[in-house]
């Protein structure tokens, strides 16, 4: 099932095709400048779209539910950030600079916003809580993901120097406070035309994944990581894969959530947002390092969707047997 699930993703094929396209016909020279000026206008139209399409009442809602916000902020963002610094570091002896920095950047990111809710909808979540959520983690991460990783030591050749951070504000906070702005006046557009807008975020996000990639294969990234550094790139992916989704699940046991939300809990806190991490390393890092940063992202991007999937259809079974309002399982026999 999980391995139909990721086949029939568009958004993972598209990924998988910029990686090839970028590994046999990679952005450079002349080609570069102009495909990293591209991917920064269709990152605009992303983050523009994005505003005028995530309801002011989402956000609203979000900030008022701290009971599950505050402590999903604080694990997303403070948790897994310290996961992937620990990472970051026990990868240092081993690999490239810039792919163990990777990890840190992967920890500083958000959310998903389809995956998250979709899977949390499946394996028997609170739906509405879901979709609050992931919007509200993705905004929140546009604002703080990149603060977090410079306090956390995100430098050497990845270093975010000022220019970045300008680029940060006018490429992605200015559009997406624009579409607040106009939010009520593109509702009904933005609804007709969302098929076509779903389409054209993969399209932005592949070819950022293409322009970051390009700069890795450009610096020989085949050569810079051998047998070796793959096997240990994918098991730390794997490990912080275990670690983020069993700390998402009992880091909110002793909240008294019931199970729903902790279901809800358990796909936000746990998944990290490709939509989100491959434009801002785009917009933040030189081509020739955000190739080798993105790694670690786009490799749990994909075990992510190997994983979720039997685990939704599990916690679905569980559920339909036996719900708890505690968020606990119920025993098999009752008094």
């Amino acid at each position: 099932m999980a391995i139909r699930t990721i086949t029939k993703d568009p958004m993972l094929r598209l990924l998988l095709a910029a990686m090839v396209l970028a590994a046999f016909f990679p952005a450079t020279g002349t080609w570069r400048s102009a495909a990293q000026m591209a991917a920064n206008l269709g990152i605009f139209f992303l983050f523009l779209a994005n505003g005028m399409r995530i309801a002011r009442s989402e956000i609203a809602s979000g900030i008022a539910n701290w009971r599950f916000f505050l402590p999903l902020t604080l694990w997303m963002f403070g948790a897994m950030s310290g996961v992937g610094l620990a990472l970051s570091h026990a990868g240092e002896a081993i690999l490239p600079p810039l792919l163990a920095v990777g990890f840190l950047y992967l920890g500083a990111l958000p959310t998903t916003v389809q995956s998250s809710t979709s899977y949390s909808s499946l394996a028997g979540g609170n739906i509405a809580l879901s979709v609050i959520a992931a919007a509200s983690m993705s905004i929140l991460g546009v604002f703080i993901s990149v603060p977090i990783f410079l306090s956390l030591g995100g430098s050497g050749e990845g270093m975010v120097g000022n220019d970045a951070l300008i680029k940060i504000i006018l490429i992605l906070i200015l559009p997406f406070a624009i579409g607040q702005l106009v939010q009520s006046k593109s509702a009904a557009f933005i609804a007709q035309q969302k098929p076509r807008i779903v389409w054209l975020d993969r399209l932005i996000i592949a070819f950022a994944v293409y322009v970051a990639f390009s700069g890795a294969v450009e610096q020989g990234i085949w050569t810079r990581i051998d047998g070796w550094g793959w096997a240990v790139t994918m098991g730390l992916v794997t490990l912080f894969l275990v670690v983020g989704h069993a700390g998402a699940w009992f880091a909110p046991a002793g909240l008294g959530l019931p199970r729903q939300d902790r279901i809800a809990f358990l796909f936000a806190g746990a998944q990290k947002s490709a939509a989100i991490g491959a434009p801002l390393a785009t917009v933040l890092f030189e081509p020739a390092a955000a190739g080798f940063i993105v790694l670690p992202l786009l490799l749990y991007h994909f075990f992510q969707l190997v994983l979720a999937a039997p685990l939704a259809t599990r916690l679905a079974a569980r559920s339909a047997l036996r719900p708890d309002a505690s968020g606990y399982d119920a025993p098999t026999t009752r008094s």
